[in-house]
């Protein structure tokens, strides 16, 4: 797996999201399409949250060993096998019942979502290198995929934010 590969295309994927977001006025940010469905700065704000706070999360607790997380002999999940064979989540709708865990609050502003976007990437400049000092054998698991290594966990958030660009094209219209 290329780290470093990943950080180019993840730096491409981030710029073409603040290059969209330099053209959304506040009040296209806020629509939403129907009550069930994310505004457009909710699912912005998904993005930098499940980066941070999952994604990278689940970085650093591989980084650090401990209950979090588990020794080798656990296994991925047939999705979570297919996803890194295909290097891509599948280009399909997920649909997530609402919860105050998981449905983003409404952003406060366009600028909370540009210093959002360029902070995740930072980490992510910041984390490549580093990368190669987390044991391969420290497994974090994902809900659906399975345990992923600290480099597998990396790759995630670049796939999740190609994955949301059918999000973004569908919401803008």
């Amino acid at each position: 797996m290329n780290t470093k590969e990943i950080v180019n295309k993840f730096e491409d994927v981030t710029n073409h999201y603040l290059h969209e977001l330099e053209g959304f006025t506040m009040e296209q940010l806020l629509q939403k399409p129907s009550e069930e469905e994310w505004s457009l700065g909710q699912m912005y704000l998904h993005l930098i949250q499940s980066a941070r706070y999952f994604q990278l999360g689940s970085i650093e607790k591989c980084r650090q060993g401990g209950p979090a997380v588990t020794e080798a002999g656990t296994e991925k999940s047939e999705i979570g096998q297919t996803i890194f064979a295909q290097g891509s989540l599948p280009p399909i709708r997920v649909k997530v019942p609402a919860s105050p865990e998981y449905t983003p609050a409404q952003p406060e502003s366009k600028e909370q979502l540009r210093d959002g976007l360029i902070s995740v990437l930072t980490q992510m400049k910041e984390l490549e290198p580093t990368l190669d000092e987390i044991p391969a054998h420290h497994t974090v698991a994902h809900p659906a995929f399975g345990s992923m290594t600290a480099k597998e966990w990396f790759a995630v958030v670049e796939m999740h934010y190609r994955h949301h660009l059918l999000q973004l094209n569908r919401l803008k219209g």
